[in-house]
């Protein structure tokens, strides 16, 4: 059965099996750990911008990025920005077949066609022809706003099935053609038409899956949709690399799909912060304290759980389970470390002595790794 799960342990969340592939000297699929990826929002010609915004999404995490290829200029630019790219570089076509050849002939690690954009089987042959010689993959990338008209007149609108079919179609073409270097993408904007093609697509093939919500709109909303949605894929154990698409910097794109993965005890990437959501009891301005101290921990990047609660009722059992925790009340603190008391502080000092002591517990934890 291709839908096949490994569980190797009652507290790990099972995986679909599937075949492993290689993006540059990242490893999707296979049982690896799922792979986050964002994509270029820079003028891809603006080979400086897109550089240095490619280093910023390496800072964050991002491990494999994906560049617009929208005409033969940004082609000719892709070869400088894959030279001194420090990720996996995929490069997105549509339209135009001939910049996908360009594009792996300046470097591209890996390409994304969708099959209701790149044209006819003759064009789409070329590609995997070539990139079969190169040893290059190529994810088919589904989009429910781009099926092709024959899918959409057949199923009336894109459905899940329509996703899978036009997929599949693929799939078997790209096969007939000796080609196995394949990824599937299958992305609605509507999650749950979205968990249906991946569902259905896992029965078909053992091919690994990104996964995503496209379109999901600016940050807080886009951030709910794909935990929703990706959180659900990843625990049916149908992700092998996800994309999280925010109207945002992609960097925050990086932030949220680890935050995803974090809370499903995977992936651990920084600091988990838990903070109460306020109360009449709270006599702290535990707003403006928890802005603070996110902003002061942010760029860490040591997996570390941290709580900050605003009163005593919940605050102390909290602040107990986390790696360090502060609890306040009327005028004081209490910061406890890893479940007991470390020390009692005056209000006003204890968001400094807390962020000094947070910071000493990420060093002596990095040294220890």
């Amino acid at each position: 059965m291709v839908n096949s799960m490994v569980n190797k342990s009652p507290f790990q969340l099972p995986r679909r099996q599937s075949k492993p592939i290689k993006i540059g000297q990242v490893i999707v699929g296979g049982g690896a750990p799922i792979v986050v990826q964002s994509m270029t929002k820079t003028k891809t010609k603006d080979i400086t911008s897109t550089i240095q915004q490619i280093q910023s999404l390496a800072r964050v995490g991002c491990e494999i990025v994906r560049v617009a290829i929208p005409d033969k200029e940004t082609a000719i630019s892709l070869k400088k920005i894959c030279q001194e790219s420090p990720l996996p570089i995929i490069a997105d076509i549509h339209f135009d077949y001939r910049l996908a050849l360009a594009a792996i002939e300046a470097g591209a690690n890996g390409l994304r066609i969708n099959p209701g954009t790149i044209g006819s089987k003759e064009k789409i042959k070329i590609i995997v022809r070539e990139a079969r010689e190169r040893g290059i993959p190529i994810r088919i990338g589904l989009n429910s706003g781009s099926l092709e008209k024959s899918i959409l007149k057949k199923y009336g609108r894109p459905t899940a099935e329509a996703l899978v079919e036009s997929a599949l179609n693929c799939v078997h073409f790209f096969e007939d053609l000796g080609f196995d270097l394949i990824k599937i993408s299958l992305k609605a904007s509507d999650v749950l038409t979205t968990l249906q093609a991946y569902r259905l697509m896992a029965e078909k093939v053992d091919y690994p899956f990104h996964v995503g919500i496209t379109e999901a709109g600016p940050l807080l909303i886009g951030s709910v949709k794909s935990a929703v949605g990706c959180g659900l894929l990843i625990y049916e154990g149908l992700a092998d690399t996800l994309r999280v698409s925010l109207t945002a910097p992609p960097e925050e794109e990086v932030r949220v799909a680890y935050l995803i993965l974090s809370s499903l005890n995977l992936r651990k990437k920084g600091i988990e912060l838990i903070s109460c959501p306020t109360c009449g009891r709270i006599q702290v301005d535990l707003l403006r304290l928890v802005a603070q101290v996110e902003k002061e921990l942010s760029r860490l990047e040591v997996p570390l759980k941290v709580a900050l609660m605003g009163c005593m009722v919940n605050g102390p059992g909290e602040a107990r389970e986390a790696d360090i925790g502060l609890a306040c009340g009327r005028g004081q603190a209490v910061i406890f470390k890893r479940g007991r008391v470390w020390k009692k502080i005056k209000e006003e000092a204890m968001i400094p002595i807390f962020i000094e002591e947070v910071h000493k517990l990420a060093k002596k934890k990095e040294e220890r790794s």
